[in-house]
């Protein structure tokens, strides 16, 4: 008998989806505590890139990830987690203490904001086993072979120099291919300085086609003459419409390789009470979504959901405005589920926030 996901059964899409990043080991106090308040942890798993293949895995898509993590208990129980939400993980690397003489799994603690005071996140990432592996004779084609759509971040470059490499590799060899690919800039202050962020993610960019965020790039408006400035500068954090129609319009002049940037707005209104509208440039127009107000449950992963939202509107043929809308309403969905990841199998639910049809189901 062949064995098939019976998600699958009513998936026409050709795509074959595939991301490469770190996946960490999540620590939560209980009950919106404090780290020096707790006595005890929730565990769970999470990553950004990981996020994405876990969201687009429960919507149907065929979802790949590619990481290495140390061939120990806790590795292998990242994995699970992943395989048991349809994600393939067959090119996952089970490292070695040879391979990875760490040989640990990144770890980072989550304080879930309330009220006033916001979440926050303490990494204890260094010298996990990705940062540690030998990428320099992997064969990344050999990878990509027969995929459609390549996502990465720009955290998995903060990591290291060996990881930097990697996420270049990938799409160079993706290009190559003619693979779809989406990058998400993710600048994280504390791995790495805001000039490094912007010198790396920016060479990323000639081989990109999917863009979420408009950071941290350079995007000057002489090369010759940084003293003018660039086309961010004075940019304020909820842009109106006419300023983000003019920084994506500086996009992808200057990068016409880009068929489509995106990215959420976000009103913080306490720690518990966001609301989030968000922009797209696609072929040729701006878009401008629907505002959503909502209460938070779990905040962290909101930005992997948006990205996961849209591709999964890019590969499902929507019309521009519905991409847009989706994609926010994945986010703020995420925003009721406790984890990282926006593990929900019902594209209706979607579609029904999406048009803010709030009324009971059944």
């Amino acid at each position: 008998m062949e064995h098939a996901n019976p998600l699958w059964k009513e998936n026409c899409s050709p795509h074959k989806f595939i991301t490469i990043g770190e996946i960490m080991l999540r620590l939560t106090p209980p009950n919106y505590e404090k780290i020096r308040m707790a006595s005890s942890f929730e565990a769970s798993y999470g990553g950004s890139e990981a996020n994405i293949a876990l969201a687009l895995a429960n919507l149907g898509v065929d979802s790949t990830f590619f990481t290495v993590v140390p061939n120990n208990s806790l590795g292998k129980s990242a994995v699970r987690l992943l395989r048991s939400n349809d994600v393939h993980c067959t090119p996952v690397i089970l490292s070695t203490p040879e391979q990875t003489p760490t040989h640990r799994l990144g770890t980072y603690y989550l304080e879930t904001g309330y009220g006033i005071r916001a979440s926050k996140v303490t990494y204890d990432r260094k010298h996990s086993a990705i940062t540690e592996y030998d990428f320099s004779s992997y064969d990344f084609g050999a990878l990509l072979e027969g995929f459609t759509w390549l996502h990465l971040s720009g955290i998995t470059p903060a990591l290291g120099e060996n990881c930097r490499g990697l996420v270049l590799a990938c799409l160079k060899a993706a290009k190559e291919k003619g693979i779809t690919t989406s990058f998400d800039g993710n600048f994280r202050s504390t791995l790495w300085t805001w000039e490094e962020a912007r010198e790396f993610c920016t060479s990323c960019l000639p081989y990109v086609d999917v863009l979420f965020g408009i950071e941290p790039y350079h995007l000057w408006k002489d090369e010759a003459d940084h003293s003018k400035g660039d086309w961010k500068d004075g940019m304020p954090l909820q842009p109106d419409f006419m300023q983000q129609d003019e920084v994506f319009q500086a996009f992808v002049t200057k990068y016409p390789n880009i068929r489509c940037i995106a990215r959420h707005v976000r009103y913080a209104h306490s720690g518990s009470e966001n609301s989030l509208k968000a922009y797209m440039w696609y072929q040729g127009h701006t878009y401008e979504s629907k505002l959503f107000t909502f209460n938070i449950l779990d905040r962290v992963g909101g930005g992997d959901a948006f990205a996961s939202g849209l591709i999964y509107a890019m590969m499902a043929q929507y019309k521009p405005m519905d991409m847009v809308n989706f994609a926010v309403a994945s986010s703020a969905l995420k925003h009721t589920i406790h984890g990282d990841a926006n593990i929900t199998d019902d594209v209706a639910a979607i579609k029904n926030l999406m048009n803010m049809n709030y009324d009971i189901k059944r």
